[in-house]
């Protein structure tokens, strides 16, 4: 996809999803004083990256809040067999929204809400108010938000921990949903469920026989229209398994679909990125023990290929083994290259 003019891109971040795959991919590091910064320090090394690659013209984190939210209310077993992460995880995100901070990135979040709902809600802003001249780019370890793409907003979706990406647009998710657009993945998923958020789906129905049914009916509602005609063309099996669960459906439908509504005091000129104080945040990278980032900062005209000095962090007791180093080494030096947009 190419356009005449270049593009003002906007960076939407689903920062709960980037710390927990680089808590995930990393090992857990320490500072001199004790805390893991793991997930931080991947975290800031997508931020350079994406921010150096993209050029965006406005940035916005978006986070998940603790409290249950309205989908919790209306189903509690949503996402009821996820593990909890641990405490070292939990008390990495106000470390991370202080660098933010610094680095003058606004933070949505609203409780009641995911992060999901507070990027749809970004999403819909942005298309709904502005030229077609702004892109949307979701930087997202979580497919969700593949719903959410239009001729306006992508998702680069993490990988490989937080070290490879691959861009997601409306012709890439046809590619890997057999043809069927990003509103329908809604419909795919109340159909096959989602066992990592415990959504039942139709029990008995994969992927393969939801895809079918999608493409030759278009949308749930239209799919049950035709499965309660007499005379229907959709198999006798999988017609009683539709009948007999389709609570189940629109319920996993209604947990499925990103909501694009939450009451957020949005400005898009509160996201205009401006840049940052360098000193400022090399200051607070040094401080945590973030040395090689303290010299990667975006912008910096000597910017090279991430790499990581070993002798430096020894000396200020950046607690890592010779494997810690090696791991980090090549998620630096492989982390998202050549990203291609529009």
């Amino acid at each position: 996809m190419e356009l005449k003019d270049k593009p003002e891109n906007f960076l939407i971040l689903d920062s709960n999803s980037i710390l927990h795959r680089a808590f995930h991919a990393l090992p857990p590091l320490t500072n001199k004083d004790g805390q893991v910064i793991n997930a931080v320090y991947g975290f800031l090394l997508m931020l350079f990256k994406v921010i150096k690659d993209f050029q965006p013209r406005y940035i916005a984190a978006c986070f998940d809040r603790p409290e249950p939210t309205f989908r919790k209310q209306a189903f509690t077993e949503y996402k009821a067999k996820r593990i909890k992460a641990p405490d070292e995880f939990y008390a990495q995100i106000p470390i991370t929204k202080e660098i933010l901070g610094l680095f003058n990135i606004p933070v949505f979040e609203k409780s009641g809400y995911e992060g999901d709902d507070i990027i749809g809600t970004l999403v819909e802003f942005s298309e709904n108010n502005h030229s077609s001249q702004i892109k949307n780019i979701i930087i997202s370890g979580d497919l969700d938000n593949l719903q959410l793409v239009s001729a306006n907003t992508v998702v680069y979706f993490l990988v490989k921990g937080v070290k490879e990406g691959q861009l997601y647009d409306e012709s890439e998710i046809k590619k890997r949903f057999s043809g069927i657009s990003p509103s329908q993945i809604v419909i795919l998923k109340s159909l096959k469920g989602d066992a990592s958020d415990n959504i039942p789906g139709v029990k008995g129905i994969g992927e393969k026989t939801a895809l079918e049914l999608i493409k030759e009916y278009g949308d749930l509602g239209h799919i049950y229209e035709e499965a309660e005609k007499e005379n229907s063309k959709i198999k006798q099996t999988i017609k009683e398994k539709l009948l007999t669960q389709k609570q189940e459906a629109y319920l996993s439908y209604a947990l499925s679909q990103i909501k694009k509504d939450a009451e957020l005091p949005i400005k898009l000129e509160d996201c205009f990125w401006q840049g940052f104080n360098k000193e400022k945040a090399r200051e607070y990278l040094l401080k945590m023990g973030f040395i090689s980032l303290s010299k990667k900062l975006p912008g910096d005209e000597d910017i090279k290929p991430l790499t990581f000095n070993n002798k430096i962090n020894k000396k200020n007791k950046l607690k890592k083994s010779k494997k810690q180093i090696e791991q980090i080494k090549e998620l630096e030096t492989k982390i998202g290259q050549n990203l291609k947009l529009w």
